[in-house]
């Protein structure tokens, strides 16, 4: 089970390194090709307009051919991006190559996570979809530390193409995923079902029980709209999982990750500095997620949801405060504007990073799970392209202290939003989730 977790997990290493690499690139691109601040905001964010498309496309590829070929075809495209974003002559073969690695990581954002779960138990369900996030954390310290050794040779296209060898490592792995044994059985696949969880579970008593509690569930096709436009309860986990998402995404954290040297920049720092200072983020980032491995099944999700977003909103305001203060002046002041940009980072990591993509996966019935896990992801891409594209744009019109002044109020804003609706779903199958769900209880409850 921890094996075919792990290796699904990969999707997130490579989703991590294409957001990564572009913050490092990004300026030694824009000299190369002359490109202004539209087309430097349209390379970042084009790999979002990609991402949002397959995320639509995920849902059917992962019914109709299942959850490993659909992580197989990610993979596949993963590499080809890295190695047309490498070649790429123009800002528009860079923006082509980059819409392509988009699909890949729209497929596996879906994929990976919904994978997990389904092969995951219960008990172990939250720490092993937060693996995924870890993946996503590592790729992204990955690509900064690389960015930064390439930085002395403005080696843009290394910068962008060695992301090609974790994912030809990626594509070879997929291919000895187990298949997920919810999706053989609604393919009408029992034995097979049977056999695959026999294999992930301590027993053949455990795996037995789990396949009669499944079979409850599962027998129904995947109706997706159908069922959105029939059943007021799926929409509401519909509803549910796109708040996630655009919440995810509004805490700010694709800023800091997409455009790091250039807050560093912003904060005072030289060139060397705000590279190191990206891989220092890097390197938090990945190091809090352990916090999540290691608790989301302790703790539950509403606490530590609720402490993520209330220590993000104090390093988004203090900040925008230091930023306010005349921050380029002081050698104090810069170090201080690095040590609450890692404390927002810090927040984001055990909390909405991996929780957000862990209640997704859960929240949604198995009947529409492809169809509400697909509007969630293409939300997810939607959101982080419109923040990916717009920040230059608010730093330039608001200022600096204003933009984070900005992100501050919206995590404070999201403590509400997670008290009010998120539910606690620790330790609670996927089938007990759905039966709350469908019996019309309030969505904060229905993993009670």
């Amino acid at each position: 089970m921890i094996l075919a977790a792990v290796l699904a997990a990969v999707a997130g290493l490579m989703f991590g390194l294409d957001i990564g690499v572009i913050s490092g690139a990004l300026g030694f691109i824009a000299k190369e090709f002359h490109a202004d601040t539209f087309s430097q905001e349209w390379i970042v964010s084009s790999m979002m307009v990609g991402a949002a498309i397959g995320a639509v496309c995920a849902g059917q590829l992962s019914y109709r051919f299942g959850r490993k070929k659909a992580l197989i075809l990610s993979a596949f495209l993963f590499v080809l991006g890295a190695l047309l974003c490498a070649m790429a002559s123009t800002v528009t073969i860079l923006v082509t190559a980059r819409v392509l690695l988009g699909l890949a990581i729209g497929i596996a954002s879906f994929v990976a996570p919904l994978y997990i779960s389904e092969v995951a138990d219960e008990q172990h369900r939250g720490g092993l979809i937060s693996i995924y996030q870890l993946m996503i954390t590592i790729g992204i310290l990955l690509a900064f530390v690389s960015d930064a050794i390439f930085s002395y040779y403005a080696a843009w296209r290394w910068m962008l193409g060695v992301v090609a060898i974790p994912g030809a490592v990626f594509l070879v792995g997929s291919f000895f995923l187990p298949d997920s044994p919810r999706w053989l059985m609604l393919r009408g696949r029992d034995d097979e079902a049977l056999k695959t969880l026999i294999s992930l579970r301590p027993s053949r008593a455990e795996a037995e029980s789990e396949i009669r509690e499944i079979q409850g569930r599962l027998r129904q096709k995947q109706r997706g709209l159908s069922m959105f436009l029939e059943n007021p309860n799926f929409r509401r986990s519909v509803v549910l999982g796109v708040g996630l998402q655009i919440v995810q995404q509004l805490t700010g954290i694709n800023v800091v990750m997409y455009y790091a040297p250039r807050i560093f920049e912003v904060a005072g720092f030289g060139q060397d500095g705000q590279m190191w200072g990206t891989a220092i983020v890097g390197l938090v980032n990945m190091l809090a997620t352990f916090i999540a491995i290691g608790f989301v099944d302790r703790w539950g999700r509403r606490p530590m949801l609720v402490a993520g977003f209330a220590i993000m909103a104090c390093g988004m305001g203090a900040l925008a405060v230091l930023l306010s203060m005349g921050g380029e002046s002081s050698e104090i002041t810069h170090y201080l504007a690095v040590a609450v940009l890692l404390l927002f980072i810090t927040g984001f990591a055990f909390s909405a990073g991996p929780l957000i993509w862990i209640l997704c996966a859960e929240v949604q019935p198995l009947e529409g799970r492809d169809f509400g896990m697909a509007c969630s992801t293409f939300t997810n891409w939607i959101a982080n392209m419109a923040v990916g594209a717009s920040f230059l744009t608010l730093l330039g019109s608001l200022g600096a202290a204003h933009t984070f002044w900005l992100y501050a109020g919206l995590n404070a804003f999201f403590i509400i939003f997670t008290l009010v609706f998120v539910p606690e779903t620790r330790g609670v199958s996927l089938e007990a989730i759905e039966q709350k769900l469908n019996g019309g209880a309030k969505l904060r409850e229905i993993g009670r």
